[in-house]
Formats: structure tokens, sequence, C-alpha cells
């Protein structure tokens, strides 16, 4: 007797993202260089990457 095998139903195709644009000028990391935004917190700017910060 053969056993009927689990279908799986296709995953729905994700769209793809489109980014925002900013209004305020991005600020990057003074140590990882361009491509590593600073993270903007109420009092200071920090990269999540190596943990660079800088007060406001």
């Amino acid at each position: 007797m053969i056993m009927a095998e689990d279908k799986k139903a296709a995953a729905p195709k994700k769209k793809a993202r489109q980014t925002k644009a900013y209004k305020k000028p991005v600020k990057y990391c003074a140590k990882c260089g361009p491509g590593n935004r600073l993270a903007e917190h109420k009092d200071r700017r920090s990269c999540g990457k190596c943990g660079y910060f800088e007060k406001k």
C-alpha cells in the first residue's frame, strides 16, 4: 500500500521592499565607515556594530 505524500502549499512570494527617503542627513560611524549608519536616540547616536556613540 502506497501512502500519499503530504503536499506543502507554495509559500507566497514576498514583495521587494522600497527604502524610505530620509528627510534628515544620515550620520555614519566614524570607526566602521560609510554603510553603517548611527542609530538615532533621544540623547545620542550609536553604532550597533562596534559600539561607537556620539552625544547630541
